[in-house]
């Protein structure tokens, strides 16, 4: 089980955890629970590393970064003890949690879990703070944002559970955010590719690593509600969203929606270089340095050269790296050849994903015609087997979702 920031925010809401926590052991299930630190405490933590050097060394920023769930396990397992549950908090170092030495991003490669699953055997719950492990050279590492789903995931993983629940602010994964479409649908079985799509293209409800190793460990994950009543049904029972492998599914026997969910991402921002020398390895000249920055692009589109043997490169990079990505490039520009850098920070990707377009011709053509009936620009395309997505206008966001979200039939009573 894993609990998020929102749902340890305070007291009051750390003892409701509790209460969910000990009816899923009443029920008779050997219990572990991974959580994140309060609502807000990781960002305050790391404005105080930026405080005390802006050029902190990674080592020491994990250090202080991780506390945040240590304080939220610690307190967990007191509010079980006090509840009448054996229960304890088990450190990532304590495990260990092992990872590489990557600190502020880095990445799980085994848990030692021989302990933990004696501990459990013997009716303890464990708490495990998220986000954190131990690097080969014994310092504490973070995993990177929202790295406790991972966290839950790896832990599940490891001690081969039935199933990982992620608890969160939402009670599933819907069709698309609620709050742009009121009539979104919340699915009950959604496949590890689609939900890996739409975790990479801004649905923010899982993190991407997460999804990724859930995929490759086959570890079943179901997104569940944390707020709510003390009398609700227990999660075994509860209509939260299964995220399965595409055989489970098909096992099911269930008829599958052609398009799974509409994501948008404002996070995104449009590069452009004019008159790139039309040559065999110019390319790689612009995107080599951004690659060694660890800048991650996406959409990329290389027009048709000109006669004068020149093309216009256009891509995307996150928000966050603009800036630097600019920089590095205009450092680079005798190397690439490019005459001018044109930047656009007020874009948007729109994606549509499901599993069900490998088998269906026309979904984009679907898309790109009812964007162009209420009159909205695509600037940039990309695709993969089960997705399509788009780069348009920022302000034209939430009205695109819901185009779409009623182009392809999936509002809640036309479904119905």
């Amino acid at each position: 089980m894993k609990f998020g920031g929102t749902s340890m925010a305070g007291s009051e809401r750390i003892r409701r955890v509790a209460n969910i926590v000990r009816r899923q052991q009443a029920a008779g299930h050997e219990v572990a629970v991974v959580v994140s630190a309060m609502a807000g405490e990781t960002d305050r933590l790391v404005g105080f590393c930026r405080e005390a050097n802006p050029l902190y060394d990674p080592a020491e920023y994990d250090v202080v970064v991780a506390s945040g769930e240590q304080v939220t396990s610690g307190l967990l397992a007191l509010t079980l003890q006090s509840l009448g549950c054996k229960a304890r908090s088990w450190l990532g170092w304590q495990l260990p949690i092992h990872t590489d030495d990557a600190h502020a991003k880095a990445r799980i490669e085994g848990i030692d879990s021989e302990a933990l699953l004696a501990s459990m055997a013997a009716g303890e719950i464990a708490v495990i703070p998220g986000f954190q492990g131990l690097s080969d050279a014994g310092r504490v590492t973070t995993l990177g944002r929202g790295g406790s789903d991972t966290s839950a995931v790896a832990v599940a993983a490891g001690i081969g559970a039935d199933r990982c629940d992620i608890y969160t602010d939402v009670d599933g994964v819907y069709t698309t955010d609620p709050r742009i479409v009121a009539k979104a649908r919340k699915l009950k079985y959604v496949t590890y590719e689609e939900m890996l799509e739409l975790a990479s293209v801004g649905s923010k409800v899982l993190q991407t690593r997460s999804v990724s190793l859930a995929m490759k460990e086959g570890v079943r994950v179901q997104v569940l509600s944390s707020f709510i009543d003390d009398d609700a049904t227990p999660a075994d029972e509860i209509p939260g969203t299964l995220i399965v492998s595409d055989e489970e599914l098909e096992g099911l026997d269930m008829e599958r929606q052609l398009i799974t969910g509409i994501a948008a991402d404002k996070n995104e921002a449009k590069i452009i270089l004019t008159r790139v020398p039309d040559r065999p390895g110019a390319v790689a000249t612009i995107f080599g340095p951004l690659a060694q920055a660890n800048i991650n692009v996406d959409m990329i589109i290389q027009n048709v050269g000109r006669d004068k043997g020149e093309t216009d490169v256009t891509f995307t990079v996150p928000s966050a790296d603009l800036l630097r990505a600019q920089t590095l490039l205009e450092a680079q520009k005798e190397a690439i050849g490019y005459n001018r850098i044109i930047t656009d920070g007020k874009v948007a990707k729109i994606s549509v994903v499901g599993v069900g377009m490998k088998s269906h011709a026309g979904v984009a053509a679907t898309m790109f015609r009812a964007l162009a009936d209420r009159g909205i620009n695509i600037q940039a395309i990309s695709t993969s087997e089960i997705k399509v997505s788009v780069l348009i206008d920022e302000d034209e966001t939430e009205l695109a979702v819901r185009v779409l979200h009623t182009a392809y039939e999936m509002d809640a009573d036309e479904a119905a």
